[in-house]
């Protein structure tokens, strides 16, 4: 019987990292074959070829080892892979999905895992990870999700996945839309059918910046106004509960939005921006009314990717608020009959 074939790549992170003495901290090492290896039946699972891209902790990861990572994906599923398996540092693990997430057109799954342990650890989560992460590779419902998120055995969509804690191996979870699924015995099964995922074109411009900024406690702006001054591309304002800034930041807020766009997320880590509910000045109303835009069900660190990606692409600044609403929104689900085109 022929082994659907995998592709996987490490890209760093602590499910790759060792020591290199006694008592010292640990660094990436491991290649991705070292990581194959350890695994119990991965090759009975898949045909695996494995590939060390990078080996970085993910907080160095940059949007260029991004688009290197997506065009290495994209030749592995056009030369035969039914799905590519990315290995990474959870830190920035939900940023690089839902980056790759943007990009990603093909039917095959990319799906991203890493490890909240380290190898040498009594109860080292990676290679369950790994193999996990294939399994979900080559289930047929995996296709026509874009980038899935795989880690303790459960199954995020990139749109939705957060990591929620800083060593717990139940670090990621999706609050709002809930996990995709989750495997049992090795079998990946989704809660729901595939939804739909808008694509945008690869970048024309590589140098946008975007910054994005929290609105706190006796918060003037003057942050914002200042990553403006400092020749920031937009911004991202993480906003309190559905949209909301001071008086004083809602003022710098009609001044930045004369020159660069201004998205309004919510800080919450759960939930969506309001749309007409509260009134008073620097309420979600007002700060639409001063040209900034809200970011729906996005959080302010997706917001930030999707801004960045849109106005790299080239997208005029008219069109901005119809692509906030579309990402923004709650997502329509495609008969499971598509999932396979």
């Amino acid at each position: 019987m022929t082994r659907p074939s995998v592709a996987i790549a490490s890209l760093g992170g602590t499910i790759s990292m060792t020591a290199a003495s006694a008592g010292a901290g640990v660094t990436p090492t491991l290649d991705a074959a070292q990581l194959a290896a350890v695994v119990p039946g991965l090759t009975q699972v898949a045909e695996i070829s494995a590939e060390s891209l990078l080996q970085l902790p993910s907080a160095s990861l940059s949007f260029d080892h991004l688009l290197e990572c997506l065009r290495w994906a994209e030749a592995k599923v056009d030369a035969g892979a039914v799905g590519v398996v990315l290995t990474q540092g959870t830190d920035t693990l939900e940023e690089t999905a839902f980056f790759l997430d943007l990009y990603w057109d093909r039917p095959q799954p990319l799906i991203l895992t890493g490890a909240m342990r380290t190898p040498a650890a009594v109860s080292a989560d990676g290679p369950g990870n790994l193999l996990a992460a294939v399994q979900t590779a080559i289930a047929p419902g995996s296709r026509g999700r874009g980038v899935l998120v795989v880690m303790n055995d459960t199954i995020h969509a990139a749109r939705w996945v957060s990591k929620a804690d800083a060593l717990s191996l139940h670090a990621f979870v999706s609050p709002d839309g809930g996990a995709a699924g989750r495997l049992v015995e090795g079998r990946p099964g989704y809660f729901h059918g595939p939804a739909k995922r808008p694509v945008i074109g690869r970048p024309q411009v590589h140098t946008v910046r975007v910054a994005m900024v929290e609105a706190l406690l006796s918060d003037d702006g003057e942050l914002a106004e200042l990553a403006v001054q400092a020749g920031y591309d937009a911004v991202v304002v993480a906003a309190q509960g559905a949209g909301h800034v001071s008086f004083a930041f809602a003022e710098r807020i009609s001044r930045i939005g004369n020159t660069v766009p201004v998205v309004i997320a919510s800080r919450t880590g759960g939930g969506s921006t309001a749309e007409h509910t509260y009134g008073f000045v620097g309420a979600e109303i007002d700060l639409a009314a001063r040209g900034a835009l809200l970011a729906g069900w996005l959080s302010p660190r997706k917001a930030r990717l999707l801004l960045r990606a849109l106005l790299a692409a080239g997208m005029p600044r008219a069109e901005l608020g119809e692509r906030l609403k579309k990402w923004g929104k709650l997502p329509d689900f495609i008969p499971d009959a598509a999932a396979g085109h």
